[in-house]
């Protein structure tokens, strides 16, 4: 089974089996999530999602992206401003697509 679904205002093509890196979840690694934003489950398109339908996933892991640099400057002003990012992700494994 195929499904797309959205989380994190992003949206996912998986299959079973499949390893995401979404935005941040709030879940303990090894814990099961549940993503009920289905937007097409097979040929079966929602309107915007499908009712009924859910992705069932296990949490592997909880971590940070490599750090980023944003540099902002003014040319012939002197403003320089250096600071640093890492964007927290959840890894996920996607166990069974549910169709209603």
């Amino acid at each position: 089974m195929k499904a797309v679904i959205e989380t994190g205002g992003k949206q996912y093509y998986v299959t079973e089996g499949t390893i995401l890196y979404v935005e941040k979840l709030d879940a303990e690694a090894g814990s099961k999530v549940e993503l009920d934003k289905v937007l097409m489950v097979n040929d079966k398109v929602g309107n915007p999602y499908v009712d009924g339908a859910k992705v069932i996933g296990e949490v592997v892991k909880q971590g940070k992206n490599k750090k980023i640099i944003v540099f902002k400057y003014n040319a012939k002003k002197n403003y320089r401003k250096k600071q640093g990012h890492r964007q927290p992700y959840t890894k996920i494994e996607i166990k069974k697509i549910v169709e209603k």
